[in-house]
């Protein structure tokens, strides 16, 4: 172990201090031995360790991008995946603000030693999603979509402590709808699940699902689908039953379609990714919760406030921290430890550099080239629509010759990641792929994707349209009673 940067002396007096060995170097070696004498003998390393002679530091460097330049990277593929997680543009700005060492370098910042400069940002991104989502409060970040998602089914769960019964629209994310279910899974809920029909969930499904048990219903808009639900009536529907209502929604989509809040919804959560955040190979990301102020005693994590000190200059406070590191637990609202600080400042940069229309210019973007993909895909004969509903910036295809993971796993080779095969999650749409086109997307990698999945398994060779080359959902089973989880 040379690399450890005690001496010889520092270990015999260490040894020493916790009565294990002490004197020459055998006796020191019995005593680091007496150290690990509670791991099983077979279970401890005994040969020497296969390392290489020791590099200059110019020869290790050019090894190391010897071994790098070896990997097939995904940065050098075109990405249509989708799913939760979105190959967006990051402007530069954002980058270059985020990595500056007052940011970058800080401890999470969510005691109350917190920095003005950092209380700051997280009270500019609250307002600023809360402006974006139509809700009139939002926290400062959770830990992404899903435990953001759960975290507001117990939000309504709290403010009915009467009733016992959760909705969830099959169309929200089913990893969402897993992390739901493992936070409920002790503490006696009832969870219903609403299927869909043509890729929808129909509000008379969501009507006959409720009843005056039902705290809250969980959609999604767009749904993971990609299809629109028609978001006012299903609130209605929820609200007619006495159930709030949570919905997770694309940041993203919100330059174009109604924001939630003018919509009546209770609760908005989102995963934060897609606002300024690279796809980092999955993660960390944010988790966003906002909801209307009557609900702000009952919203999990910290949030920041602006106010006077006692010279009467703005300054910024943690105003709310309900959760059982600060106060009682039985009256916490939850017990999330921490907020994504870093990455809700990239989303406060990234929402302040676009604005209302740059965001505006993005979503109509996806939406265009989603539309142009999904007419190229369905040219070819190979790929079918299993439903026809209005969508954002993602649909699904169904491949009719081969399995779409199959098809997946040969685009690659061409240099496309084409999409997320469907079937993982729902059986009964495992011949279906959910693709999603983002504004980075360009005419010529479209129809590159589109001659690649036709030329796949024709024996011939994939057009070039790429740099290298040139979750999930069946579907919908047309049950309309709703189906216990």
């Amino acid at each position: 172990m040379s690399y450890l940067p005690h001496t010889a002396d520092e270990v015999r007096r260490m040894l020493a201090a916790i009565h294990a060995a002490g004197g020459p170097a055998d006796a020191v070696e019995r005593g680091i031995d007496a150290l690990f004498s509670g791991i099983p003998a077979d279970c401890r390393l005994r040969r020497p360790l296969d390392i290489p002679a020791a590099m200059d530091e110019c020869t290790l460097e050019r090894h190391v991008r010897d071994l790098a330049g070896r990997n097939a990277s995904p940065a050098t593929s075109v990405c249509f995946l989708g799913g939760g997680a979105y190959d967006h543009f990051v402007p530069a700005v954002v980058d270059g603000l985020a990595s500056r060492g007052e940011f970058y370098t800080s401890y999470t910042p969510y005691q109350a030693e917190a920095s003005q400069g950092n209380l700051q940002v997280y009270f500019e991104y609250q307002s600023l999603i809360a402006a974006l989502t139509g809700m009139e409060v939002s926290n400062m970040s959770l830990y992404d979509g899903g435990s953001a998602a759960a975290e507001a089914v117990l939000m309504a769960l709290s403010a009915a402590p009467e009733k016992k019964r959760v909705v969830v629209a099959s169309t929200v994310h089913p990893e969402y709808r897993q992390v739901v279910a493992t936070y409920l899974a002790n503490l006696g809920v009832e969870t219903v699940t609403v299927p869909a029909v043509d890729g929808v969930v129909e509000p008379a499904a969501v009507a006959r699902a409720c009843d005056g048990h039902t705290a809250c219903v969980l959609l999604q808009q767009p749904n993971f689908l990609g299809s629109i639900e028609d978001l006012a009536a299903l609130t209605k529907a929820a609200h007619d039953a006495g159930a709030l209502v949570a919905v997770a929604v694309d940041p993203i989509s919100l330059g174009l379609l109604k924001r939630p809040g003018d919509c009546g919804v209770d609760i908005v959560v989102a995963e934060g990714q897609p606002l300024g955040n690279h796809l980092a190979y999955g993660g960390p990301y944010l988790g966003i919760l906002a909801c209307r102020e009557s609900f702000v005693r009952r919203m999990p994590g910290r949030l920041a406030g602006q106010t006077l000190d006692r010279r009467g200059n703005r300054c910024w406070v943690l105003t709310l921290q309900t959760r059982e590191q600060h106060i009682r637990r039985e009256k916490a609202t939850s017990n999330v430890c921490t907020n994504q600080g870093l990455l809700a400042l990239r989303s406060a940069i990234y929402l302040s550099v676009m604005g209302p229309q740059g965001l505006r210019e993005v979503a109509e973007a996806c939406l265009a080239k989603a539309t142009y993909a999904r007419r190229r895909l369905l040219a070819g004969g190979r790929l079918s629509a299993p439903f026809d509903q209005p969508f954002f910036k993602e649909f699904v295809v169904r491949d009719t010759r081969d399995r779409p993971d199959e098809l997946v796993e040969e685009l690659i080779a061409s240099g496309y990641l084409a999409g997320v095969p469907l079937g993982r999650w729902y059986p009964d749409l495992d011949d279906c792929l959910l693709v999603a086109v983002t504004e980075k997307r360009t005419r010529e990698e479209i129809d590159g994707l589109a001659a690649a999945v036709e030329s796949a398994r024709a024996g011939r060779p994939a057009s070039a349209g790429g740099p290298a080359a040139g979750a999930g959902f069946a579907a919908p089973r047309r049950e309309r009673t709703a189906t216990h989880a």
